[in-house]
């Protein structure tokens, strides 16, 4: 069976926002705004936002303070993901990471392919685990994060999905330190 196993309870993640850019406040985080709406009609829960510049050292700090916090499933970060010089995101995303998904980005940059063509080429979008929590790096696009929220995480984030998620995993993901 692939899709929603409408048999099994629904679980909602704690999920917090983070938004990277030298130009977006609160009053115009249109990526910002997309994701909250998205997970929040979802089901889940709106842990934490925040809004951070395009730096390394700050963003790998919002990603620490979130992958301590017990209340934080899953950081959802929009922007940095391109090729400037000030696209740094998944370099400090690759810096707290525990463990890399790579086909993340790989299913992400695929399904960006249908609708914009080459251009995906340009998207570094990136995930991985950090002390049990779920990490993942989307473009700054309104687009981009339709995309990947609609197509990808809405089915990894629900336990119900079939035939696996990340979701249900999610328990096991510290196993490795109750040695």
């Amino acid at each position: 069976m692939t899709g929603i196993d409408e048999a099994k309870p629904f679980r909602p993640l704690r999920i917090a926002v983070l938004t990277v850019s030298d130009t977006r406040g609160p009053d115009d985080d249109r990526s910002g705004d997309t994701l909250v709406e998205r997970l929040e009609g979802a089901g889940h829960e709106l842990a934490a936002r925040a809004i951070v510049t395009d730096d390394a050292a700050h963003i790998a700090d919002a990603y620490r303070r979130w992958i301590d916090d017990p209340a934080v499933d899953v950081v959802i970060s929009t922007g940095g993901t391109g090729v400037t010089g000030r696209d740094v995101t998944p370099e400090a995303l690759e810096g707290v990471a525990e463990k890399l998904i790579a086909g993340f980005g790989e299913l992400f940059r695929m399904l960006s392919y249908q609708t914009i063509g080459t251009s995906a080429l340009q998207s570094r979008a990136t995930a991985g685990v950090a002390r049990g929590t779920y990490l993942f790096a989307l473009p700054g696009s309104t687009g981009a994060v339709r995309d990947a929220w609609d197509q990808i995480l809405v089915f990894q984030l629900d336990a119900r999905h079939r035939p696996c998620n990340f979701a249900e995993l999610l328990p096991r993901l510290r196993e490795h330190e109750s040695g």
